[in-house]
């Protein structure tokens, strides 16, 4: 074989962009928070607790007839626009959004999960960053 390259101590360039394996009997839609279940396999976002969210879907991925990691999804990280549930005020920057549904942020904690911290608030959105 060639020569084996030494990976530790290297920068991993992309880090922003990530290819997460998808749950069996899932779809996951582009432009949709996407989250990491128990087992670590993608899942949309919802309004549940422990969930780990990921990023943002740039594309869509049906795995509704599929295994656990049968299909793939592409999911990127950094800062989004996302609906907001109204509870997400001006006063509330840099403050924690959780997550209402998959496109949807709130400031209530109970019953979800960390979707990132709050950049900016608009009349059409929240930006949030997530990863």
């Amino acid at each position: 074989g060639g020569i084996k390259m030494e990976r530790i101590g290297n920068e991993r360039t992309g880090y922003s962009n990530i290819v997460l394996p998808v749950a069996a009997g899932q779809e996951i839609l582009p432009g949709t928070m996407v989250a990491l279940n128990a087992d670590g396999y993608a899942v949309p976002a919802s309004k549940a607790e422990n969930l780990i969210i990921a990023g943002v879907a740039q594309a869509r991925a049906d795995n509704r007839l599929g295994a656990d990691g049968a299909k793939v999804v592409g999911v990127r990280r950094g800062a989004f626009v996302m609906a907001n549930d109204k509870t997400i005020k001006q006063t509330d920057l840099l403050k924690t959004a959780y997550v209402s549904d998959a496109t949807t942020l709130t400031l209530t904690a109970e019953g979800s999960s960390p979707a990132g911290q709050i950049l900016e608030v608009m009349d059409d959105g929240v930006t949030v960053k997530i990863g």
